[in-house]
């Protein structure tokens, strides 16, 4: 039973790795495949004697790899994080913690790389083993009472990357657990060679390494872009059916939900707006538009406006009401710049018609607004407020406001 290569220890994890390639395929719950994953679950329990170094090593760099893969898809967008832990937040009753909610996303994503990457190169192994079962523990019961209640439609584990319905994640969550049971069964026998002091220098550069990582994609936009909207994206291919997009919202005070077909909701009724929150959409037949629709401020559809015109320039905002005075400023700079080149200038934005009202009345140039859903526009360009540059729904470029070009950069954009 000791013998490094226990063929016990070698099924659990192989088993471990075949369930992980099956979830793909098992979108809901299916009692059969869960009672194959609890069984893989427990088998490590069984075999905990069975696990020699190499076997060890191996389910090390597994559960490593995955914390690392997935705080990368995390971390090149930890707005997108933000946003997603604001729905936990909404579903839990939480809201208090929603000023909090930047720096909670930072610092989970932070700790899952650092417990990653300690595990596949071996630094303080025992400290990321238990940092890896906290997680676990955390993560699991979370996506657990997801696919039970679907409390968020989306738990964003692997960012904007890797789609996966609640049960999805829970079952990947489980393979995960197999694989790290016996790194917890054995955790005494994981050493490290090299003094504490090396490995507390190589963690904190890992870390540090990590937070300009992070705050790096937050300032200048996602460095690898996992959304639908990125650049060099065609973006108005015409469906062979025109889409319909149904918009689910909830009412903040009495729990009641209730689903419109876009855009015939109350977008512009700014009372209605304060006690509903948005809560998921969903497609009914081809798109590839991605949800995406804008209205002008009689309710017409100006989407395919939006993605049929050459050379357009859309500045989106989620809420104006954060917009500084510097960044109207740079806004304005550029909307006459790209006027006199005869370039179009639109706004896409999330606030009510009111609020656009005064705020073009103290700045004169919001021209052109048109209105669409906030989880929408953010997904286009995720820093509020942000530009994006269309021709004939190409995505050119864009440009969160920190980057937004100004002097010689916007004279070559019109070269």
């Amino acid at each position: 039973m000791k013998n490094s290569f226990s063929i016990l220890a070698w099924v659990s994890i192989v088993g471990a790795v075949a369930c992980a390639f099956a979830i793909p395929c098992v979108t809901t719950l299916k009692p059969l495949f869960l009672a194959l994953l609890l069984l893989n679950l427990a088998l490590p329990f069984v075999a905990r004697k069975c696990y020699g170094k190499p076997a060890l090593t191996v389910c090390r760099l597994l559960v490593g790899a995955l914390f690392v893969f997935s705080s990368f898809t995390k971390g090149v967008d930890p707005l997108g994080t933000k946003y997603k832990m604001l729905d936990y937040f909404a579903a839990y009753g939480i809201t208090w913690l929603n000023d909090l909610a930047l720096v909670l996303a930072v610092f989970m994503i932070l700790a899952e790389f650092f417990v990653g990457i300690c595990l596949m190169t071996n630094v303080f192994p025992r400290l990321a083993v238990l940092g890896a079962t906290l997680l676990m523990l955390f993560f699991t019961i979370t996506t657990l009472f997801d696919a039970l209640y679907d409390l968020v439609p989306d738990c964003g584990c692997f960012g904007s990357a890797v789609k996966m319905s609640n049960w999805q994640t829970f079952y990947k969550n489980l393979v995960i657990d197999a694989v790290l049971i016996p790194l917890v069964l054995n955790n005494k026998r994981l050493e490290n060679k090299f003094s504490w002091g090396g490995q507390f220098v190589a963690g904190c550069i890992f870390a540090i390494a990590f937070l300009g990582f992070e705050f790096y994609n937050y300032r200048h936009l996602p460095m690898v872009d996992f959304m639908d909207w990125k650049v060099g994206k065609q973006m108005n291919a015409q469906p062979e059916e025109a889409p319909r997009i149904y918009l689910k919202y909830r009412n903040k005070a009495t729990g009641e939900t209730k689903e419109y077909l876009s855009p015939d909701y109350p977008w512009n009724d700014s009372v209605w707006m304060s006690q509903w929150e948005f809560v998921e959409q969903r497609i009914e037949g081809e798109s590839n538009y991605l949800g995406f629709s804008a209205l002008d401020e009689d309710g017409n559809d100006v989407t395919d406006m939006i993605l049929n015109t050459e050379n357009l320039l859309m500045f989106t905002s989620h809420d104006l009401s954060k917009v500084t005075e510097k960044e109207w400023e740079k806004a304005r700079s550029i909307t006459e710049a790209a006027e006199r080149q005869g370039y179009t200038v639109v706004w896409a934005v999330a606030d009510t018609p009111e609020l656009v009202e005064r705020l073009r009345e103290k700045y004169g140039f919001l021209y052109e607004v048109y209105y669409g859903d906030a989880l929408e526009i953010k997904t286009i360009v995720r820093f509020n407020p942000g530009l994006i540059w269309l021709d004939n729904g190409l995505v050119k470029d864009k440009w969160s406001a920190i980057d937004f070009p100004q002097g010689k950069k916007l004279e070559m954009l019109f070269e």
